[in-house]
């Protein structure tokens, strides 16, 4: 595990996919994402090389449901019994009954192994128990029910793949894999909008400097 900031942790070593660790003391751990199958294990292992319990893990926040996001998911839940959290409209996928709409109407497979979601959330509902208070956002697009988390006071940010960070370029998702990048744009404009200090990536290295300024720059190509 890395660390990002004070209670907050990357997992390292995964394939594809970034998967987050909060630690809130009492509360116990948050888990944003689950990252491919492959993942599971080495989130464990890396937790108990920490000091941490796996039992610990009280939350999995699920971004958007596509494999590498929740591939890892069946496997973390059951080693944790973690509460798994998502949008209501990509409950269908994580829950494996249907696959994930891509970009020209068609879909991906359903997972192998579906996950329960034991609790729907939805835009601007808060989560008092995740660093204070993290709030949700409904940021629609590269999935339906795709969701981003924000940490108001802290001003920290996780978008899933809202946008993502390469070569420290911000670029938007890949296109065959978003159904509808129009509105994708239109969620990456209201995430602007946050003006986070911290961004942390579905894919590519957490932005801290200048993240303000570099998503709203970014946005602004086809806003202006």
């Amino acid at each position: 595990m890395q660390k990002i900031a004070d209670n907050l942790y990357t997992f390292t070593g995964l394939l594809a996919g970034r998967v987050y660790c909060i630690d809130d003391g009492p509360s116990g751990l948050t888990i944003v994402d689950a990252g491919l199958k492959s993942a599971a294990g080495k989130i464990i292992t890396q937790l108990k090389k920490a000091g941490f319990n796996p039992a610990a893990v009280k939350r999995i926040l699920v971004t958007h449901a596509h494999l590498d996001h929740i591939g890892g998911l069946p496997d973390l839940k059951a080693a944790t019994g973690a509460e798994v959290i998502a949008h209501d409209l990509d409950r269908p996928i994580i829950e494996g009954k249907e696959g994930a709409p891509r970009a020209g109407g068609k879909s991906s497979p359903p997972p192998d192994r579906g996950t329960p979601v034991d609790r729907v959330v939805s835009d601007g509902e808060a989560l008092p128990k995740v660093m204070g208070k993290m709030v949700v956002y409904h940021t629609p697009g590269h999935s339906y029910g795709h969701l981003s988390f924000f940490q108001p006071e802290r001003k920290i940010l996780f978008c899933g793949d809202v946008f993502m960070h390469f070569m420290g370029r911000l670029s938007l998702p890949f296109a065959a894999y978003t159904p509808d990048m129009e509105e994708n744009k239109t969620s990456a404009q209201k995430l602007a909008m946050l003006y986070p200090a911290t961004v942390c990536f579905g894919h590519g290295p957490v932005l801290t400097q200048n993240a303000a300024l570099k998503l709203r720059t970014f946005v602004n190509r086809w806003t202006d």
